[in-house]
């Protein structure tokens, strides 16, 4: 699978923009007012989803605006969906 640079989102308050891309190895890069607090949460979400889509090599950069768990998934999803070339989401 091809991986391209791709975003989902906003920075609009309760939303998060989401970045991907190719890279070698895993990056996860959180940044927002609230970054430190859901880390973990965000790690784990990311986690999931990369598992899903079976990506080892991708670089993801999240904004975070406080974005519920529901809405950070939705974006990593649809950032990959769209950096993986797919018209509809899973």
């Amino acid at each position: 699978m091809a991986l391209e640079t791709a975003q989902a989102g906003t920075l609009e308050s309760s939303d998060c923009l989401v970045t991907v891309g190719p890279a070698e190895g895993r990056i996860l890069d959180v940044r927002g007012g609230n970054a430190k607090l859901f880390a973990e949460r965000t790690r784990r979400v990311v986690d999931e989803v990369l598992k899903r889509y079976g990506l080892r090599d991708v670089r993801v950069q999240i904004q975070d605006q406080g974005a519920l768990e529901a809405t950070l998934t939705a974006r990593v999803e649809t950032a990959l969906d769209r950096a993986l070339g797919k018209e509809e989401g899973r």
